[in-house]
């Protein structure tokens, strides 16, 4: 059976909801980030990315990893990516050029949109979005989202999913970068197909569970 070791207040959410959507069971072992901890080192910390038994599945004591058989995976795009193949259906790539769609998705939301979308979320996580330097990184990070965000803008023109005619992993590991813009209300206002296609993602019942889930957990 598929383990998935992470909280949910982690990258988790991508493969975790990609698992949902097929209905699939998995094993969840919840790991938390030890920088989250007061003492790591303490007897009753939980099980966190320093101790031991994790860094005995990803030595880089990062989350999320998955452990297939004798496969352990580190990163959650390969894992997520890794999971729709192995799973099929509607949500894994139907051919060779899915296959390359999927994984161009997934790298234009790792390289394009995630660094400077985690800029706007950190900034309100950390209460500075209504001071100047709080202002001036929202908006740079704004500006560097123009050329990634008007692109994905013009692809869902007549679209409602990334890939094909339906909903798939390019959805999900794409979504779950665009989402961290969402901290700043109006960081999608002057892309509404993007915005709406965002809706139409967070609105599926798998996405639901996952997030019910990810409220639940700890801050």
């Amino acid at each position: 059976m598929v383990t998935i070791y992470g909280c949910l207040r982690s990258r988790a959410t991508r493969p975790i909801w990609l698992m949902y959507e097929a209905g699939a069971e998995f094993r969840h072992v919840p790991v938390i980030q030890s920088y989250r901890l007061p003492d790591p080192a303490a007897a009753d910390a939980p099980f966190h990315t320093a101790s031991p038994g994790f860094l005995a599945v990803n030595p880089q004591g990062q989350i999320p990893a998955m452990q297939d058989g004798d496969l352990v995976l580190t990163e959650s795009l390969g894992i997520t990516l890794y999971l729709a193949r192995k799973l099929g259906g509607d949500l894994g790539p139907r051919d060779a050029a899915e296959d390359a769609l999927a994984v161009q998705w997934a790298l234009v939301g790792a390289t394009a949109v995630e660094t400077p979308a985690i800029d706007i979320l950190s900034t309100h996580s950390k209460g500075l979005a209504g001071t100047e330097d709080g202002a001036r990184t929202i908006a740079a990070a704004q500006a560097a989202l123009v050329r990634p965000f008007t692109r994905l803008e013009a692809h869902l023109q007549g679209r409602d999913w990334m890939m094909g005619d339906r909903f798939t992993v390019a959805d999900i590991v794409l979504a779950e970068c665009v989402r961290y813009t969402t901290a700043q209300a109006d960081t999608l206002d002057p892309y509404p197909a993007l915005k709406a296609w965002l809706a139409r993602c967070q609105a599926r019942p798998a996405f639901q569970h996952m997030w019910a889930q990810r409220t639940a957990e700890p801050m």
